[in-house]
């Protein structure tokens, strides 16, 4: 299989265990139409290991762990079973590691289908399969969504309530370092496996953004507008909600010499699950997507003041097949990115005009194109920026599909 796709279950028990060269601890949690849990109880792991129609299966170090999924029994409000794996060893990523998660008809252990996720790097946990319904009919996916903040990370997307530990306890051999997830009645709470704890974002001194520190996890909105540097990622989430609701990328420049003219162009990319082209939006093309995204023209001098082109997005509007946007500016006269001045690229909320994120170019290349940002829907259904700035030699948004799909 390859990302995105998927196949008919051609048995009512199945299994998805996942193999790499190290030890994977392999988890499922049962979802609802909202993309949750319905409590922390659908999370199914090697100290909580069933769930309705759903079971954790320990290969006991000699062979790799699954999960089993029984069609039949699964209530009728859980959608989707998802297959998350990550390293045993704390902190560990996917780098060099190649993992692969088998299909298996759980009656007689036949293979119905392999998947091995393509380009892991940073990534410390994998959601690597999705059991799901669809129209009466059962399905599997493939999926291969990364995470660099560990299990802890997607559990959290998927609304399970992670928590410290009181005290640290013996661990088993091979065991991740937290302990379960929270329990029902007396059992006291504790977490499901997870990194180490992310570094809190400092609450910005109004009206300045403020800043994602260097190194840190995944931030969210709720602090207030966030100011990013070269490849961090901001979640699109306020009040733990997703925003999914029209935004505006505003990008602006200034020619560097005073008196001169720079005639650039601010373009927007759509992918699929597997970095093919959908479609493109530019001066030559203001709207696609049935309007989801729509642009507000070219501007051929950068002068003045505010963003120079804007492109506005319906998030909520967007078809699923669509699962990143990539943001570029480039020269279609050839003048290079050293005769600029002030480049940046702002997010707002379209409705209110608010100011969400904004990232400045702080450098720049004699080349004709740049990268500038990101937006790549996650499988809880959120959505992430993250800052690029990556130039490359390109004059037209043509030339840019390329590298905008190696940099997804």
């Amino acid at each position: 299989m390859t990302p995105g796709s998927n196949i008919p279950l051609t048995a009512v028990r199945v299994a998805v265990d996942v193999a790499a060269p190290v030890r994977l601890d392999v988890s499922g949690l049962l979802l609802t139409a909202d993309g949750k849990v319905r409590s922390d109880a659908d999370f199914v792991f090697y100290n909580q290991p069933s769930a309705p129609g759903v079971a954790y299966r320990s290969g006991g170090g000699a062979a790799p762990d699954a999960i089993t999924v029984d069609t039949a029994a699964v209530p009728p409000d859980v959608e989707r079973i998802v297959v998350t794996a990550s390293p045993d060893a704390a902190g560990q990523t996917f780098q060099g590691i190649e993992p692969t998660a088998t299909l298996r008809d759980a009656g007689d252990d036949a293979v119905l289908a392999t998947f091995t996720p393509p380009r892991l790097g940073a990534e410390t946990a994998l959601v690597v399969m999705e059991i799901y319904r669809r129209g009466g009919q059962w399905k599997a996916r493939a999926v291969g969504q990364g995470y660099a903040n560990g299990l802890a990370g997607i559990a959290t997307d998927f609304g399970v309530t992670v928590e410290e530990p009181a005290t640290a306890a013996p661990q088993q051999p091979g065991a991740p370092q937290a302990a379960a997830a929270p329990q029902p009645a007396a059992a006291p709470p504790a977490a499901p496996p997870q990194p180490a704890a992310q570094a809190p974002v400092t609450p910005p001194a109004p009206p300045a953004p403020a800043p994602a520190a260097p190194g840190a996890g995944k931030i969210n909105l709720d602090k207030g507008r966030v100011s990013l540097q070269k490849n961090q990622t901001v979640s699109l989430v306020k009040g733990g909600r997703p925003l999914l609701s029209r935004v505006k990328m505003g990008l602006g420049w200034e020619p560097a010499f005073r008196g001169a003219d720079i005639d650039l162009d601010a373009s927007v990319i759509a992918y699929g699950p597997q970095r093919d082209h959908v479609d493109s939006c530019y001066f030559g093309k203001l709207s696609i997507l049935n309007g989801a995204v729509r642009h507000s023209g070219d501007n051929l001098t950068g002068e003045g003041a505010g963003d120079d082109e804007e492109i506005v997005v319906d998030l909520g509007a967007l078809p699923q097949e669509v699962t990143g946007l990539v943001f570029t500016v480039n020269s279609f006269s050839g003048q290079k990115f050293t005769e600029v001045a002030k480049a940046y690229c702002r997010l707002l909320d379209a409705a209110t005009g608010e100011e969400l994120v904004r990232f400045d170019l702080t450098h720049a290349e004699a080349q004709t194109g740049v990268l500038m940002a990101k937006l790549i829907r996650q499988y809880s259904g959120e959505w992430d920026m993250t800052a690029m700035g990556d130039f490359v030699k390109a004059r037209t948004v043509r030339n840019m599909v390329k590298p905008g799909a190696e940099a997804l």
